[in-house]
């Protein structure tokens, strides 16, 4: 949808974990924000599992769910980070980072065997924690004269919009959290007031 303004993701930190043949697989689930929290997260679960064999890995990011990495760390192609990705596909969420680590039990677990224990691995990290659905806010500075603030509180208050920051002096201005569906609306109020200027700063997600 062109004006969806929600999207879902994880709450908090969570495990889970699965036993076959001797091999022990636990699921990590973790809410990130971008791909740069991936490194530090597999270099402290491997500080934490020395003796692991595999860490293998996929994300997914953005509102748009549009942005995602896998990786097989050292298992046949297509049987570890496929079939965890596949998991986050099915949980509809995003802006989450799923690890399954491995600890080889000495049976070989066959291309099957190895695709369903880390997609159960990652499939109960997920069940271990909570979706929650949050909200696209677009930042925007309103300015505008002094005389006009009771108009621009008035459509404050009325749309229920967050107020990060305002300055009221002789030249006014307020930062504010406007949910994407809502946006044009909103705009439009605004515009209507006199001498009011209108600028986008970013969007949060």
């Amino acid at each position: 949808m062109l004006f969806d303004d929600t999207f879902q993701t994880l709450k908090s930190q969570s495990e889970g974990i699965f036993r076959d043949k001797g091999s022990k697989f636990i699921g990590y689930a973790y809410p990130i924000t971008n791909e740069q929290d991936v490194k530090p997260i597999l270099a402290k679960l491997r500080q934490e599992h020395p003796k692991a064999r595999h860490f293998c890995w996929a994300l997914r990011l953005t509102p748009e769910r549009s942005i995602f990495k896998l990786n097989d760390d050292g298992e046949p192609s297509g049987t570890a980070g496929r079939p965890i990705l596949n998991t986050l596909l099915s949980a509809q969420v995003t802006n989450v980072l799923l690890v399954v680590v491995r600890y080889f039990g000495g049976t070989l677990l066959g291309v099957t065997g190895l695709i369903n224990a880390y997609k159960t691995a990652a499939n109960e990290a997920i069940l271990a924690n909570e979706i929650i659905t949050k909200t696209i806010n677009e930042v925007y500075a309103i300015s505008f004269p002094y005389l006009a603030m009771n108009e621009v509180m008035r459509i404050v208050k009325e749309q229920q919009l967050v107020v990060n920051a305002q300055n009221f002096d002789t030249d006014c201005s307020i930062e504010l959290e406007i949910s994407r569906s809502s946006l044009t609306n909103v705009l439009h109020k605004f515009e209507k007031i006199e001498a009011t200027a209108i600028k986008y700063l970013r969007t949060i997600s």
